[in-house]
Formats: structure tokens, sequence, C-alpha cells
């Protein structure tokens, strides 16, 4: 299926602001079906940041399988948030890698197994960059948590059918949750 009609094609891009973790630009497009006219132009803002990573990690307790899961204000929101560990890739490093490390620095556990479940991009309307999942099981805690200098971080045990039944509401306010617990899922269904 051909859907070359829709590509957008751009000329030329302007960088407008530049932060600790991400970039704006200015995008100049032209439209697919203007893109033989010299004048016509529209002006897309887009934010470019490194990858991240979320893992999923599972682990067997005497009271069912449970999630292992960070508790961490979030300033956006300005709320607290119970979530999935994860985080920003270092420049160079695989996602495999980034998981795996943002795993044991924010829970002091490593996975015995990890698997890649998928990836999304969080917002391809403007931004550039994707999102990672892992699942991670055979958990070991190895140490204590390595939090980066402005991380605060709590480690929490939760349910499985709590964190689905919780999802849309406080803490669970992180929409990429959404996407972690579909793919669990998905692949609960095929193993």
């Amino acid at each position: 299926m051909d859907k070359q009609h829709l590509i957008w094609k751009e000329e030329n891009r302007r960088n407008v602001l530049d932060c600790r973790i991400f970039s704006v630009w200015e995008s100049n497009c032209k439209p697919p079906a203007e893109q033989h006219s010299k004048n016509i132009q529209r002006t897309f803002s887009l934010i470019e940041a490194r990858d991240w990573t979320n893992v999923i990690p599972v682990i067997k307790t005497p009271d069912g399988e449970k999630f292992l899961m960070v508790w961490q204000w979030r300033h956006g929101a300005k709320e607290l948030s119970l979530e999935f560990p994860g985080g920003v890739f270092e420049p160079g490093e695989k996602p495999e890698e980034a998981a795996a490390r943002e795993l044991y620095e924010e829970t002091g556990y490593r996975a015995g197994s990890l698997k890649k479940l998928g990836d999304f991009s969080p917002n391809p309307a403007i931004m550039s960059n994707r999102i990672h999942f892992f699942l991670a099981e055979d958990l070991k805690c190895e140490g204590r948590q390595e939090l980066d200098e402005d991380e605060y971080v709590d480690v929490e045990f939760v349910g499985i059918e709590d964190v689905l039944q919780g999802m849309g509401k406080a803490p669970y306010i992180n929409a990429l949750m959404g996407s972690a617990l579909s793919l669990f899922y998905q692949q609960k269904k095929h193993a």
C-alpha cells in the first residue's frame, strides 16, 4: 500500500532551546500536496530527547506474582507517581544495557532474565525519541539503590491485579504505564 502522498518533506530546522534532557526545534516542512511549490511551508515544534526505557520487574512471592515498582515525585504533575523503574539511555548505551542499569540503580535488583517486549514513540506528533519496554524476571537483590544526585525513589512490591485495577487513578498517573501493561499482558497471553 503506497502512502507516499502523506509524507511531509523537511526543508530545514532551527534549534530554539537546549535543556538538560531535551531540545526544542522548529521544523519547516512542505505539505505532501505542495512539495513542488516553492512558497508553501509549515512550521512544527519538535522535541528531541534520548531514548529511554521502562522495566517491568516481576517477582514471585508467597502471595503470588508482584511487580517491583518505584514511588517518585513528578514535577510536571506535582504529585507522587507509582510506576515501573526506568530512565534515559546514557550516550552509546544499548536498550538492554539501559534497562538493566536503570533497574539496578532505582531498585538494587538485577534480573536473571531480561526480555524486550516492544518499543513505542511516546508522542510521535512532537517527540523524536522512543521508549523501550523490558520484562525483568528472576530478580535478585544485589545491593542498594544507586540513585542520581537529584533522584529520590522508594521501592515497593505491588500485586499485579492491584496495578491493573488502579490504572487511571492516583498514584498510577504515568500514561506510559498503560503501554507497559499492554505489552506485559500481550506477552503473558503468548507465553
